[in-house]
């Protein structure tokens, strides 16, 4: 997809609501306090957080010991020019009427160049682990080898209102492309947050995802319960949005300097039964037990970015390598798991450009690719544990509630089985 916003449109700011109260020039007073670059998005009558809550905490602020040398975030967007942005729909409570709620979900964007880069497609790779889920657009991103626009996540019955706005947001945004036509395969990808949201009421509207599309940005990322992981359940904890990168070196030998790079992961973690889960080796599900449904009906949708020079089929070999990285934290990919995972590359910009009859491209040799191998696993295992950590608890419809991992008897558990930091 390409598409342009132009430059004198100016981002939405994003609201962070922690209480509500009946006087309305206290009201006023925290939303002055709230329009901040970094705090939360804007919500539809979010349910009350304690102050305690509302803080950031990573898995490495809990000094749980990852692998890997991290970005400076920690994050897909150290990745430079990867955007990310978030509609979040929090509303209601109680018993569900469909159409009205209980409401839990929203919308997730990742731009890959940025704003500013919207018509230089990337190369990507695609891999399907278990296809009892969808992502849109893949059969084209297979047969040409380029992510042509931005990469959106929802819930399942959303699909096609995301589809179809991203669609509408490039007609409205940018010009038709280079041969003068317009047309879209946008890539939109979705887990099932039916327990905690009304589904099947269609709150996702075409604005959700414009918003999600203006707001992204660069920078430092919200995890947990927001954008399209709002109502998502992890091991059967809280689960949700959760992103790591690391930083590679290589070499041609040990003597020679190294080349460094960046690999980043994005993922909406809905998957695993709760004795499945596996932090750094410690079976931490299995001491913590409890059951939030009969039947794993989860799915994980991860996107990894990184600006190593890298053909499509590396990449989709990239994509492959997430795998890994959730197996480390104990998930079997069911039966009733959607597992799609896409992979692209900042580097070699302008090479679907039909200017000129050919492109010179930069790869890194097969030989010299088993760092980015590692970084994908070790990043992936790392963003699924943030996405529990960075999270707390929510009651959704019918009062289905799903409890945030307790952070101190995790913590516990990790130095009982001497694996804490």
């Amino acid at each position: 997809m390409r598409c342009l916003i132009p430059e004198n449109r100016k981002r939405l700011p994003r609201l962070n609501f922690t209480m509500f109260t009946r006087s309305t020039s206290t009201l006023l007073f925290l939303l002055l306090l709230s329009l901040d670059s970094h705090a939360r998005e804007p919500q539809k009558s979010p349910p009350a957080r304690s102050i305690s809550e509302n803080k950031v905490v990573r898995s490495r602020d809990l000094g749980i010991p990852f692998e890997g040398i991290p970005g400076k975030i920690n994050a897909i967007t150290d990745v430079a020019g990867v955007e990310v942005g978030y509609t979040t729909l929090t509303s209601g409570e109680g018993k569900l009427e469909v159409g009205k709620g209980p409401v839990r979900t929203g919308v997730t964007v990742i731009v890959p160049r940025g704003h500013d880069s919207l018509n230089d497609p990337v190369y990507a790779g695609f891999f399907n682990l278990n296809g009892n889920g969808e992502m849109t657009g893949t059969a084209w991103l297979e047969e040409s080898g380029f992510l042509e626009g931005p990469i959106v996540i929802t819930n399942t019955h959303s699909v096609g209102v995301a589809r179809d706005a991203v669609i509408a947001w490039r007609i409205k945004q940018g010009p038709a492309d280079k041969t003068g036509y317009w047309w879209s395969l946008p890539v939109v990808a979705e887990t099932w947050d039916g327990w905690l949201n009304d589904i099947n009421g269609f709150h996702v509207k075409p604005d959700d995802v414009w918003h999600a599309l203006e707001s992204a940005h660069g920078g430092a990322i919200e995890e947990g319960s927001v954008g399209g992981g709002t109502g998502m359940i992890c091991y059967e904890f809280k689960g949700g949005n959760g992103t790591a990168s690391r930083k590679i070196d290589i070499r041609v030998s040990k003597d020679a300097p190294p080349r460094s790079f960046i690999v980043g992961v994005f993922l909406q973690a809905n998957f695993g039964r709760r004795p499945q889960l596996t932090i750094t080796g410690v079976p931490v599900g299995k001491e913590i037990p409890g059951e939030v449904y009969k039947q794993e009906s989860g799915s994980c949708i991860a996107v990894v970015a990184t600006d190593a020079p890298l053909l499509p089929n590396q990449l989709k070999r990239l994509a492959r390598r997430v795998s890994l990285g959730l197996a480390r934290t104990g998930t079997i990919s069911g039966n009733g798991s959607g597992d799609l995972f896409i992979a692209f590359s900042t580097a070699n910009p302008n090479v679907a450009n039909p200017d000129q009859v050919t492109h010179d491209v930069q790869t890194i040799p097969n030989d010299l690719m088993d760092p980015l191998f590692i970084g994908v696993v070790q990043a992936t295992e790392e963003a699924v544990v943030n996405a529990l950590v960075d999270n707390h608890s929510m009651t959704g419809r019918d009062n289905h509630r799903v409890d945030a991992l307790p952070h101190n008897r995790m913590r516990q558990l990790l130095k009982k089985y001497n694996r804490l930091q």
